[in-house]
């Protein structure tokens, strides 16, 4: 029995490691380990085995660089790309990218590896993409959801707060986990079996279109699309939009999509969550309207989509 129990209990203290790892917290792990060692349910041995794994795993997404970050996002683009045709317009393109660039300059990462970059898309679909790095992609069927500017920079105010996260990145950790599942080999091979093991690394297996199956049909957790949102709202205070504009935005989404739609319905929360969410983010400040140039600026450059 007391072997019994102490196989359960290193299987759990795997189990809170994989939970651990995919947490990006090793002190999650050690807490664990920690705890089985007091119940001597884990020796010191399993104990270390276990932390050095979680520590590994832990470092292999902290140590991503801008340069690598950039990379991985190219890739991710791609991807992307590969479904959703580019649209060639120049001068809704050009739009916005300078009113893209104008945002990300405004955020808590102005700067990334490649740069920003804004690409508009010939789908219908309501949705949009932030890749690692700074490559962000919307719809023409969201530009046209837009009902002004202020609109359109809720929009890009709203990916540039996913890649100021990193968000995109935490949907790829496990595909960072190479060197840290040989690591896991080597300390777990007294503790686990062949079939075990294989199964182990079965699951933290990844690749990049980890992230790419995250835009496209999981989503980020509503605590990352909370926290784009919180992001959107000071970027476009700090430029000068009306910050209410996301709440638009959210509003007129929730009237076009379709419940289980391939589009923004898939892979975000229902923006009316959302919308609760952001009046708490903007608080008192009032609505001003928007300069009638900014009106026409929008309305000249996306007349056309």
């Amino acid at each position: 029995m007391k072997r019994s129990g102490r196989a359960s209990a290193l299987q759990a203290g795997w189990l809170l490691l994989a939970l651990a790892a995919a947490a990006g917290c090793a002190e999650v792990a050690q807490m664990g380990t920690a705890i089985g060692q007091a119940s001597g349910a884990l020796t010191t041995e399993q104990a270390q085995s276990i932390n050095r794994t979680a520590v590994a795993m832990d470092k292999t997404f902290k140590d991503i660089t801008p340069e690598q970050e950039y990379y991985i996002g190219r890739a991710v683009a791609a991807s992307v790309l590969d479904k959703y045709r580019p649209m060639e317009g120049e001068s809704a393109n050009r739009y916005i990218n300078v009113l893209g660039q104008a945002l990300a300059q405004a955020s808590d990462r102005p700067e990334t590896f490649g740069g920003y970059h804004f690409q508009v898309l010939a789908s219908e679909e309501i949705n949009a993409f932030a890749a690692p790095g700074g490559l962000i992609m919307v719809s023409r069927g969201l530009l046209r959801c837009c009902k002004s500017e202020d609109a359109v920079a809720a929009v890009l105010a709203h990916e540039i707060g996913h890649v100021q996260g990193a968000h995109g990145l935490r949907a790829i950790r496990t595909g960072r986990l190479t060197s840290a599942l040989t690591i896991l080999a080597a300390e777990s091979a007294k503790n686990l079996g062949n079939e075990q093991l294989a199964e182990l690394t079965r699951t933290f297996e990844g690749s990049i279109s980890d992230i790419t199956s995250t835009l496209m049909n999981s989503g980020y957790s509503r605590n990352l699309e909370r926290e784009a949102d919180a992001s959107a709202v000071t970027i476009l205070k700090r430029v000068g939009y009306n910050p209410h504009a996301l709440l638009d935005m959210l509003g007129e989404m929730k009237r076009n999509l379709k419940p289980g739609g391939p589009d923004f319905a898939k892979t975000h929360p229902d923006p009316e969550d959302r919308m609760a969410d952001v009046r708490l983010l903007i608080g008192a400040a009032s609505a001003s309207p928007a300069p009638a140039a900014r009106q026409q600026r929008f309305e000249k450059a996306l007349s056309r989509l």
